[in-house]
């Protein structure tokens, strides 16, 4: 049996609540403001092995809504009950029925799927719940729940596996699919950026369905919306990603509701979950200082960025008919001026994938998952040790520290200690005294030097072990030793230093 359980009813009656309850995570949106949800979110149950999906409200007219969006959000609830084995119609049991609600189960029984009808509110006992109302909608028995207090939780999972099924195949079938889908594990993309950039007609030209909302109002995306694809790269391998699609960053200042404050905390904790971050800009509006914020937020997580300049489209079609934007002679030219005043301002993210594309015509998309793909096996690279100090020592010959207070940050010796991010243990005089500019001017320089483009890089500074009072030189020099996880040098090999290295008495300084 298809193993997809959908969440319908109409506006308010707690769906998202009994969504988040289910996949025991905070995944929907909730609100007491009705047509919260939009998009169809998903979410796999481990512990029924089946997907859950939540929908909006069905026969939703708000006044604050577009009626475009609402009938945007009617032909998302059609795909989730076409696609589902299993519907739970949620009511609500303290609001009692509403003609609403018959015709909605008019037209599941006319859907000739199963049906399960859920009582929602049902937080006390039986009494103030209108089991006849519920029983003439026609749907079986009902079955009483609370999503916010857990009511009826157990007895309501029972049901959905009882109706679904045992999962096919045997134990050991489903052990060895877990470890097939454990070892190729997808890759997780994100789409970030301010609102109306195009980030959900980005997503849906990778799906290659309409299955995100898409309006030119600013703000339709809600909630982060997760979803499964396959991608058959320039090597002809084809590669199982997975795509969280944003809801539009905007500054903390400027939120105007607790629905737009719970749909940039779901943006930023999707920025935690992915691999590679997709920043996504409009190529006719230009990098604004709310692009380098949210760029920020990326590299405050330290993950990999490519940069999507997106609606070239429209780039390349004022050029062709109206002559283009003045003062700009050519595509050509806006596309450099275009690209210098972008990494003038996001000088954070050195070599970042740069690709225009075009959600609409489809224009280079295909550049992108190239790119994420070649970020994700980057981020394995083992650097070179000896390598790596004679970059360093080269930087710092180059452009020495700025002195701080008199005294110079100097740096005796650096090693690799992890990916994702790369981590560079560097051991120094003062960890205190290394200022921003410099770790960005090192960071850089590491970047081009190993063609790390796009990879972030975090250093983990180790200052000198300060003397206990008391302390033999002897002990000092044992815990510099111990801090530094190195063997102590030999005092025959001391002056000679190995090849490309530091010896140990040379240090990094001007």
């Amino acid at each position: 049996m298809n193993r997809t359980v959908a969440i319908v009813g109409r506006p308010n009656v707690g769906k998202s609540r009994l969504f988040n309850r289910l996949a025991r995570k905070r995944i929907s949106i909730v609100h007491d403001q009705p047509g919260v949800t939009r998009d169809v979110i998903s979410a796999e149950i481990a512990d029924g092995t089946y997907t859950l999906l939540d929908t909006g409200g069905i026969g939703y007219k708000g006044l604050d809504t577009p009626a475009a969006l609402t009938k945007a959000s009617e032909v998302q609830v059609d795909f989730a009950i076409e696609a589902a084995g299993l519907i739970l119609f949620v009511v609500d049991g303290l609001g009692g029925m509403t003609s609403l609600d018959e015709k909605i189960a008019a037209r599941l029984r006319k859907a000739k799927k199963p049906v399960r009808l859920v009582v929602n509110k049902a937080d006390f006992d039986d009494t103030k719940v209108d089991l006849a109302a519920a029983y003439r909608l026609g749907l079986g028995e009902p079955l009483l729940v609370s999503a916010e207090h857990g009511t009826g939780e157990t007895e309501l999972r029972q049901a959905i596996l009882a109706a679904l099924g045992p999962v096919p195949g045997s134990d050991a079938d489903v052990a060895a699919s877990a470890t097939a889908k454990t070892a190729a594990s997808p890759l997780c993309v994100c789409f970030i950026g301010r609102p109306n950039v195009g980030k959900s007609s980005l997503s849906n030209r990778l799906l290659q369905s309409d299955r995100l909302i898409v309006s030119p109002v600013p703000g339709t995306t809600r909630d982060s919306v997760e979803l499964p694809f396959d991608f058959r790269g320039r090597d002809g391998n084809l590669y199982p990603f997975r795509l969280i699609d944003t809801a539009g960053l905007k500054a903390a200042t400027k939120l105007a509701s607790p629905v737009e404050y719970f749909s940039r905390l779901r943006s930023l904790d999707a920025i935690k979950q992915t691999d590679v971050v997709f920043l996504v800009l409009d190529g006719v509006e230009g990098v604004t200082q709310q692009d380098k914020a949210i760029a920020g937020e990326a590299i405050k997580e330290r993950k990999p960025i490519v940069v999507v300049v997106n609606k070239w489209d429209l780039v390349k079609k004022s050029f062709k008919a109206d002559g283009g934007f003045e003062p700009y002679k050519s595509e050509r030219d806006y596309r450099e001026k275009y690209e210098h005043a972008l990494f003038e301002r996001l000088y954070f993210t050195p070599g970042a994938p740069l690709i225009f594309v075009s959600a609409m015509s489809g224009y280079e998309v295909d550049r992108m998952l190239n790119s994420a793909v070649k970020l994700h096996r980057m981020l394995d690279t083992k650097l070179s040790t000896a390598k790596l100090n004679k970059t360093i020592g080269y930087l710092a010959e180059r452009t020495p520290p700025p002195s701080i207070g008199g005294k110079r940050f100097r740096i005796y010796y650096a090693t690799q200690t992890g990916n994702r991010p790369f981590r560079i243990k560097v051991f120094c005089n003062r960890e205190d005294k290394l200022p921003e500019s410099y770790r960005r001017y090192l960071e850089a320089g590491l970047v081009e030097e190993f063609g790390l483009n796009g990879c972030p890089i975090y250093f983990d500074l180790v200052g000198k072990e300060k003397p206990e009072p008391g302390m033999s030189f002897s002990a000092l020099r044992e815990a510099q030793e111990k801090a530094r996880h190195i063997a102590p040098v030999p005092k025959w090999k001391k002056r000679e230093g190995a090849a490309g290295q530091l010896s140990s008495h040379e240090t990094i300084e001007d």
